[in-house]
């Protein structure tokens, strides 16, 4: 259990993250027929060292919130807004969460998955909407950038997401690499410059073992009866090498996803023959990753910017 110092700061950090007004979108397009599957576009703000009418790198980002429903993609509106004002064109993707609420007093071993769970919190993820959702949203962008936001270069594409969209973005540039019988596997890697993953849930074991999000990998994928299963199918870990540059940037204060679950992932990319770069930052937990008020946060738009320039 964290010191009440370390949860004071922690606490004061997702405060912080949390303050900032949402920031609209320029245009919003849907990828699908449910009110979920939408994409909010940012045109890029061009400061005075960015000529006007050049095309802008296109980030993706995948908002985190443990894959659950009341987390949606409102909150990291402000970091979208942000990588816009530093001349990046964004697109925000929003997907299907976990909605459906424990019973009060039920436990959610109880319920069909592992681990207590208190109060009413939603499960996490839905299997397999979740990961249906990100697979149509990356196929479904070229042509929606196209139309959208024309100021966009979609062959400097960078994705990136935080906590729950950490894994997400990890998982969206391991498509080429997902079993055979995979219904999202694709014939060859994503186009993409790289991966900046922001303190994500990358390794479902070491997860698990830390009770992260309150067992949310385990809720994701359907409880104990589908985690062996469905980790193939789900959990970056599992699908390397990629071949796609990638870069995780995490806090060593981080309390809900610890710094163990990015040095696991990083450590399996190198046995399997690939280098992770992974960023640690001192005194930073998991929320100034996106808090534009945060010197986290302008770390990691230059990680974003050294792969997409």
């Amino acid at each position: 259990m964290p010191d009440d110092a370390a949860a004071a700061r922690a606490a004061a950090e997702e405060e912080s993250a949390f303050s900032h007004p949402p920031v609209d979108p320029d245009v919003t397009a849907a990828y699908g027929d449910h009110p979920d599957q939408v994409i909010d576009f940012y045109a890029p703000r061009p400061g005075p060292d960015c000529a006007a009418d050049a095309l802008a790198p296109l980030v993706v980002v995948l908002h985190g919130g443990a894959w659950r429903a009341p987390y949606d993609r409102r909150h990291i509106t402000p970091f979208a807004g942000f990588l816009a004002r530093r001349g990046f064109a964004v697109a925000n993707v929003e997907y299907r969460r976990g909605g459906e609420p424990l019973i009060p007093g039920q436990s959610a071993g109880e319920s069909g998955t592992a681990g207590a769970v208190a109060g009413r919190t939603p499960l996490a993820g839905r299997w397999p909407d979740t990961f249906d959702d990100v697979a149509a949203a990356l196929d479904a962008l070229p042509g929606l950038v196209r139309e959208a936001l024309p100021q966009a270069d979609p062959r400097r594409t960078v994705l990136t997401g935080h906590s729950a969209g950490g894994h997400l973005a990890l998982w969206a540039a391991a498509r080429h690499v997902l079993p055979a019988d995979a219904r999202w596997r694709t014939g060859g890697p994503a186009p993409l410059r790289g991966v900046v993953a922001l303190a994500p849930i990358a390794d479902f074991e070491t997860a698990e073992k830390l009770e992260v999000c309150g067992h949310a990998s385990l809720q994701l994928l359907g409880g104990q009866d589908g985690f062996a299963e469905r980790r193939p199918y789900a959990d970056p870990v599992l699908l390397l090498p990629t071949g796609i540059a990638t870069t995780v940037v995490q806090g060593r204060n981080d309390l809900d996803v610890p710094q163990a679950v990015a040095e696991s992932y990083a450590e399996a990319a190198a046995k399997a023959g690939e280098m992770v770069g992974l960023t640690l930052l001192e005194d930073v937990g998991h929320f100034p990753l996106i808090d534009p008020a945060a010197d986290a946060c302008a770390v990691v738009a230059e990680e974003i910017a050294q792969l997409a320039w």
